[in-house]
């Protein structure tokens, strides 16, 4: 009836490795059950092949260094990791930053071998930013100090290394670790020389606010127009959307898929709020010519301004654009893929109000692109009567698709937001398989509105998931008959590493009684 994950990177679901590359609070339960060399060995297999599908939203360090901290891991495997030959050709955040977040969270545990590894890597490794991020906010000043001087060293002394120091200290996540290497009175050169990069990085600075690009005001319709199309070459050379969000991964993988050039989507959402500055009633004919036939990315801006302003011919042009056969110029099969049509279907989920949502009522039986954006608005903003709309098309998605699509985010919290019961079959498919960890979460927030089976089941193995939201979800809705939940909520209310939400849904039913006896 499903479709099944097409992933390779990621293990079957129902295997060990399959449960701890997603998160799952079971990867943990069935970790700590299982032969201690299976759990090191899949442990080991996710600190070295991230299996976040975007690694810059998902989270997985404080669950891995949790199972690392129950197994007595060691560091052995991680120092092998990060210092292995890779580490001279690979200086990509994505390989080693996973590995370096939880060795923080074990030195926040008090180990203090992960403590001296990440000092160690931090001066030799190549992502020693990370190294140096997670050191600023768990390392005394003792232990800072004396990183300084390698850290300096890998910017030589010429005018490009100055730059690149400057940049470094303009860019620092976390400025502690280069203020005390400025203050060391040990090391006056490195104060001088850390000083005048701070100066440079602010002169850069005021340069960039002093010659900004971009519109200006007393710039028309036309300019903002003609400006936004200046990025539409960048679509010949972009790479396609990765799947995630944030269209920053591929499946399965930790590599972000970047385009050589800024997105062009950015300068058409910079551009529709400047038309919200400078157009009057008298440019609606301009706006009405460019949304119908204008080029691709001015036509893309225009439709969206028009659909945030409600203008009542938005919905019609929405319409004719998501259905253009010009959308497609590649020629690929499978309906409109191209940048009109794609902002076609974003215009729409900006849409409100009552003609709006009649319109998607229609569109939404539609097997194609925007039968599935005229769900998702109903997901979004629609009423009671609409749940069988969506429901249709979450299954349409998840047959067609799997349980990985990112069509799924907004027709899950819909399925939960309108309470249709009906679903909880699918939620409980896109639970088990999805591979993201975000959509999950997301499905476990629909289920405990629409599965009247969730508190005593997947909300107990969610306390142990990933994701804080998660957490936080299962340790409002978790039922006390089983014995694991009251130990595994006091738990979390007495680790320092948990987050505050979480903590305070733990302090909650921990405090009221008959509520966590249920």
């Amino acid at each position: 009836m499903f479709a099944d994950s097409v992933d390779s990177d990621i293990a079957p679901s129902g295997t060990l490795l399959g449960l701890l590359q997603r998160g799952r609070g079971d990867g943990t339960l069935h970790a700590l059950a299982a032969p201690r060399a299976e759990a090191l060995a899949a442990l080991s297999h996710c600190l070295r092949c991230d299996p976040r599908r975007d690694w810059r939203l998902e989270h997985r360090s404080l669950y891995y260094a949790r199972l690392h901290v129950e197994l007595d891991a060691g560091l052995d495997d991680i120092e092998e990791h990060l210092f292995g030959p890779d580490d001279l050709t690979d200086g990509g955040e994505e390989r080693t930053g996973l590995a370096l977040s939880v060795l923080g969270h074990l030195a926040s545990y008090g180990d203090r071998g992960a403590l001296l590894l990440l000092r160690r890597y931090a001066s030799r490794g190549a992502n020693w930013r990370w190294a140096l991020d997670e050191l600023a906010v768990r390392d005394d000043d003792a232990g800072l100090r004396p990183l300084g001087p390698a850290v300096l060293a890998r910017f030589p002394r010429t005018p490009e290394g100055d730059a690149e120091l400057a940049a470094a200290v303009r860019d620092a996540f976390e400025p502690r670790p280069w203020r005390l290497w400025a203050e060391d009175p040990a090391r006056p050169e490195q104060g001088e020389r850390l000083g005048r990069a701070r100066e440079q990085g602010s002169f850069g600075r005021w340069q960039r606010q002093m010659r900004p690009a971009g519109p200006r005001p007393g710039w028309s319709v036309r300019a903002v127009l003609d400006w936004a199309q200046e990025g539409d070459p960048l679509l010949s050379t972009a790479h396609p959307a990765a799947d995630g969000p944030l269209a920053s991964a591929s499946a399965g993988s930790a590599v972000p898929m970047a385009a050589p050039g800024p997105d062009p989507r950015h300068r058409e959402a910079a551009a529709a709020r400047c038309l919200t500055a400078v157009a009057g009633p008298d440019d609606r004919p301009e706006l009405l010519d460019a949304a119908r036939s204008g080029p691709d990315i001015a036509r893309a801006v225009a439709l969206r301004h028009l659909a945030e302003r409600g203008d009542p011919a938005a919905l019609d042009l929405i319409e004719a654009a998501a259905g253009d056969p010009a959308a497609d110029p590649a020629g690929l099969a499978g309906g409109p893929s191209g940048t009109v049509a794609r902002a076609a279907l974003d215009a729409l989920s900006r849409t409100r109000g009552t003609a709006a949502l009649e319109r998607a009522r229609r569109w939404a039986r539609r097997e194609d692109p925007l039968g599935t954006a005229a769900a998702t608005l109903l997901a979004c903003h629609g009423a009671e009567r609409d749940a069988p709309l969506v429901l249709a098309a979450l299954r349409r998605t998840v047959r067609a698709e799997g349980p990985d699509s990112d069509a799924l985010w907004p027709l899950v919290d819909g399925a939960g937001r309108l309470a249709v019961h009906r679903a909880a079959p699918l939620l409980r498919h896109v639970y088990r398989e999805t591979a993201s960890s975000q959509l999950r979460g997301r499905a476990a927030r629909a289920l405990a509105a629409t599965d009247p089976a969730f508190a005593a089941g997947f909300a107990i193995e969610c306390l142990w998931d990933c994701e804080e939201s998660t957490r936080e979800i299962a340790a409002r809705h978790a039922a006390t008959g089983d014995t694991r939940v009251v130990e595994r909520l006091r738990r979390l209310a007495a680790d320092p590493a948990e987050e505050e939400g979480v903590q305070s849904a733990v302090r909650g039913r921990l405090g009221s009684g008959g509520a966590a006896a249920r």
